[in-house]
């Protein structure tokens, strides 16, 4: 059946095309001199996820900079207190403004391409996200592009659950085999997506890991997402 409307993922999709947000953070630790061994660094990173997946720290009008200061003000001061040595002021402004910069290419690259599809399919964003996610898209110019956002903080069901994505569809007013779901995250995109019956394209890059899944149940395999236009 042919696609009618497209489900995006955000983080990891449209605004680090592809890549996972902690292997993005770390490159550009390492990139800012950031003297943290790879181990540390990683339990820094799933540290502050946590604290702000189960503390509403980030409220609704905060821009995705102010989302990104906090993020690594709470990885940094994690640091600290596992090294005396080890100073945020020395280096917090640095990756900031470095993964913001980052993001301002990453999401400029994708707006176009999911401009493009507007015009011909209604779009829906699907994300994992912290409840600001409006005002994170009008920071990054995606006003308007998206019929519906759903939003985990505010829905209340996260992904991997598959439920998510069924309330995407709905947001859609389509059937799940009319629908394509676009993201970066093999386990809690691509195979939730399927469960819920819909077609998929993993949009695969830098995991988290070095371990690959075999991306058996994804219908298509992208490395860059502007080849989401080549057979528009």
């Amino acid at each position: 059946m042919m696609t009618k409307g497209y489900i995006f993922d955000y983080g990891g999709t449209l605004d680090t095309g592809g890549c996972h947000w902690g292997r993005l953070i770390g490159e550009c630790y390492r990139r800012c001199g950031v003297p943290v061994s790879e181990k540390l660094f990683r339990e820094a990173y799933v540290y502050a996820e946590r604290e702000l997946g189960k503390n509403p720290i980030v409220q609704p009008d905060y821009s995705f900079h102010k989302t990104l200061e906090v993020k690594l003000a709470i990885e940094m001061e994690y640091l600290e207190r596992a090294d005396p040595h080890f100073h945020t002021a020395d280096y917090h402004q640095a990756v900031l403004d470095m993964l913001y910069q980052n993001t301002i290419r990453q999401t400029t690259r994708s707006r176009e391409v999911v401009k493009t599809l507007a015009k011909q399919y209604p779009l829906v964003l699907v994300t994992n996200f912290y409840g600001n996610m409006h005002q994170v898209l009008s920071e990054f110019g995606f006003d308007g592009i998206f019929d519906q956002v759903v939003e985990s903080a505010v829905v209340g069901i996260r992904k991997p659950d598959s439920r998510i994505f069924t309330l995407g569809v709905e947001a859609l007013g389509l059937k799940a085999e009319e629908v394509t779901v676009v993201g970066d995250s093999y386990d809690k995109d691509i195979v939730p997506a399927h469960e819920a019956g819909c077609k998929t394209i993993w949009l695969k890059g830098l995991g988290w890991t070095e371990e690959q899944p075999d991306g058996a149940v994804a219908d298509r395999i992208i490395t860059d997402i502007e080849q989401l236009l080549e057979s528009h």
